[in-house]
């Protein structure tokens, strides 16, 4: 995710946000299950007592407590509780956290005194009669047949004996005998007949035996005692266990209040960070790509850019957000079940442990599988772009050759490659949310079943068993979540690679550090020994040339099919940079210029018209605002373009659709020729601009021209010799090389390529005459 997160780590003060509003919704998703536990264990379980220091005790149940506890603690406990005068004691004022410290000191002694007061008769008989053999050695056969009664007898002392209802397993109440054994420790304590350190050590075998035992139940224990002296004491219990039912539910509902709004917020910043992040990487990928040079187009190719620009920011949009809302969430609830898991003290945390290996190992085989059909789905979508722009932009070659099987067989073979990748990496995924399921359910009846043991071994109750189940769903869900999003981060991190790309390609054509603002103020344009090969190419697209255009004369290049025309004119507004030579323009060289001084002083118009989406005016004034509507006027008027501007109902205001389709070829150039005039530069350069326009337009619009422009550099390339027969200097090409330089009289008589191309368009006639223009207008 390297790739990807670069790309998102800007929007850092958004993701800082995001994972507090997830803090808070991770809490309280975690908060849950726990309102459960204490609904089941303590509002129906224990009936509403909370906590294992009951507020009021009977004297008689302080003292128990007190001789199972140390010297120190005995101050301690003392400290807790205030004498009324009614004799009962009354818990002290207290913070929370001191409560909780003070239950968690002295729940295992008010266990051990709350159980040694419940203690069965037979228990009792067994004890006592153990107690008497260590006492009485003598006696330890006879000890063997006595009973109760018999051994209280012996011991000289009384005894509290209780009978009470019990409900078995089955359901069933049945009334049990029971003996206050913890009256008979104190009474032995007081009258010195049992030594006080024996307590404590009761109260250590019993902690020793209960160790096993999770927090709940000991806790679960511990109210029992606080229950007890409720009753005793004559409070409402079903009153109790009522107003602690709504108070949890009140809170179970405030925060599930609280987690929909941390939700909710969750939502509205990761969507703006998924859309604010979508937008700057179009800007940023556009911005680039405008400065890229056509090194770097052809390097990727337009429909490479267009897809990268489109469906793979689309991409690293959409999985930014889910991973902001989910996969950021997983961890904190995957690693918070895991803390409260460890908490409910179930040890049944192996269980988890084997989930989780589980989940990895489908996972990673999953991703094993499909990592590879990832990366070249990308690839897929590049060329099923490819062909489609090929196709629709090609259409009327296509038609007029008939070959629209072939182009939808063409089109068919990489929509099929695309949906072949496509439903193999989904049919691999299909197997990840049914094994997830699986395993899930799996889970919840394992935990079910050990759960179930040690519910009826006493050492676990129900509402952790459900909390239990609660949080290993949770953290089953967090990594289901970062398992499913396996699905699109591979696309995502190949897409982001795609776009990083592009944004760390450096532009070959730049502005050098030194580079300086230089107005155009004459015009000179001077090769001076340039030459120039193509990226990866071998040879020399031209080489060696040297000439001059001055302002107020219009030099033409002319020449064979690729003889360089195309790509010499295309160095001076520096599409290209030179290998060899300069270029200069009024003495200075055009790579110490600043792109924008020296493109601001150039009128160029290229060889095939292009327009864009907007009105004749938008497209005239393309330069810019400065251009007003009499120098708009103006130049399509040299243009001759206003005969069929107004011919339109809107005139300059009359719509142009995207790339001019709604014009012809000649309209649509002459509006490219008036956009240049209207910018008023100090040099035009016309790239074979004319080719479109007939014989007596492109005579008329270059007399016009001439006359705008007579203080400018006009560098003309044309096929045609009539377009550039009055020129002043006409430079012939031949094979990347300058064959000759001079007017069209002086090459006409000693040139021999300008001579053959002459002799392919000129009729003898008109080369013996030297008349081409009128004896073309005369046609």
């Amino acid at each position: 995710m390297t790739k990807l997160w670069k790309l998102i780590k800007g929007q850092w003060k958004a993701l800082l946000l995001v994972m507090l509003f997830l803090i808070v919704q991770a809490a309280c998703d975690l908060s849950l299950p726990q309102f459960t536990v204490d609904i089941i264990d303590t509002g129906i379980t224990n009936g509403g007592v909370e906590h294992i220091l009951p507020e009021k005790i009977r004297a008689e149940e302080y003292e128990k407590v007190a001789i199972f506890l140390t010297e120190e603690e005995a101050k301690q406990w003392e400290q807790l509780y205030e004498k009324m005068e009614s004799g009962t004691y009354t818990l002290k004022p207290m913070k929370n956290k001191e409560l909780q410290e003070a239950e968690e000191q002295f729940q295992m002694p008010v266990i051990v005194a709350y159980s040694m007061e419940h203690v069965s008769k037979e228990d009792a008989t067994k004890y006592l009669t153990e107690m008497m053999a260590k006492e009485r050695p003598e006696m330890a056969d006879q000890l063997q047949t006595m009973d109760f009664d018999q051994l209280c007898a012996a011991m000289g002392m009384e005894f509290r004996v209780y009978e009470e209802e019990v409900k078995e397993q089955d359901g069933q109440y049945v009334t049990k005998t029971y003996v206050d054994m913890a009256l008979t420790i104190q009474q032995l304590v007081k009258s010195k007949m049992m030594k006080q350190d024996v307590p404590l050590t009761m109260r250590t075998q019993m902690e020793e035996g209960m160790a096993a035992v999770g927090t709940t139940v000991t806790k679960s224990m511990g109210i029992l005692f606080a229950r007890q002296e409720y009753v005793a004491l004559g409070t409402d219990m079903e009153q109790l266990q009522t107003a602690y039912l709504w108070k949890s539910g009140v809170k179970m509902l405030g925060v599930t209040f609280l987690m929909a709004a941390a939700m909710i917020c969750v939502g509205y910043v990761s969507s703006r960070v998924g859309a604010r992040l979508g937008r700057d990487l179009r800007g940023k990928v556009f911005h680039k790509v405008v400065s890229f040079s056509n090194v770097e187009m052809n390097q990727f190719s337009i429909a490479s850019l267009i897809t990268r620009s489109t469906n793979d920011i689309q991409q690293v949009q959409m999985v930014s957000t889910m991973i902001l809302r989910m996969v950021a969430y997983a961890p904190i609830l995957g690693i918070g079940g895991i803390i409260k898991v460890v908490r409910t003290g179930s040890g049944m945390g192996w269980i988890l442990a084997l989930s989780v290996v589980v989940i990895i190992s489908i996972v990673m085989m999953l991703m094993v599988i499909a990592m590879p059909k990832f990366k070249q789905m990308q690839k897929l979508i590049d060329g099923l772009n490819l062909v489609a722009r090929e196709i629709l932009t090609g259409l009327p070659v296509i038609r007029a050759f008939g070959r629209e099987a072939h182009e939808e067989e063409r089109f068919d073979i990489a929509n099929k490659k695309l949906m072949k990748t496509m439903l193999f990496t989904n049919r691999v995924m299909t197997f990840m949310m049914p094994l997830m399921m699986i395993l899930m359910n799996a889970t919840s009846i394992l935990i079910v079943w050990v759960a179930s043991h040690k519910i009826d071994a006493g050492t676990l109750e129900i509402g952790t068993m459900t909390a239990f189940i609660t949080y290993a769903m949770l953290i089953i869900m967090s990594f289901l979540i970062m398992t499913a999003l396996a699905i699109f981060l591979p696309r995502a991190e190949v897409a982001a690679g795609r776009i990083d790309e592009i944004l760390e390609t450096p532009a070959s054509i730049v502005d050098r550090a030194d580079a300086k603002e230089c107005e155009i103020k004459q015009g000179v344009v001077d090769f001076n020994h340039v030459a120039f090969r193509y990226p990866g190419a071998e040879e020399y697209a031209i080489e060696d040339i040297t000439f001059t255009a001055n302002p107020g004369e219009t030099t033409a290049i002319i020449g064979s099919t690729g003889s360089g025309k195309s790509t010499m004119i295309q160095l001076i507004p520096r599409f290209f940079d030179v290998d060899e030579g300069s270029i200069s323009i009024d003495g200075c060289d055009i790579r110490s210029m600043t792109m924008h001084s020296l493109r601001e002083g150039i009128g160029y118009v290229p060889q095939k018209g292009v327009l864009f989406s907007g009105t004749i005016e938008s497209n005239i004034k393309y330069a810019g605002d400065r251009i007003t509507d009499e120098q708009m006027k103006e130049a399509a008027e040299i243009a001759q373009a206003t005969e069929f501007i107004h011919e339109k109902k809107e005139q300059y205001n009359s719509s142009i659709a995207q790339g001019g389709t709604n014009v012809s070829g000649g309209q649509k150039q002459r509006l490219s020729i008036a956009r240049a005039i209207a910018k008023n530069p100090k040099i035009y350069i016309f790239d074979d601009s004319f080719s479109a326009l007939d014989y007596k337009t492109d005579a008329v619009l270059r007399k016009a021209l001439y006359k705008k422009v007579e203080d400018a550099t006009v560098i003309i390339v044309a096929q045609r010799i009539s377009t550039i027969l009055h020129a002043e200097k006409i430079v012939v090409m031949d094979e990347g090389r300058i064959v000759g330089i001079g007017t069209h009289e002086e090459l006409l008589a000693n040139n021999e390529v300008y001579q053959q191309i002459a002799k392919s368009q000129l009729t003898q006639a008109e080369l013996a005459r030297g008349k081409v223009v009128e004896a073309h207008e005369s046609k």
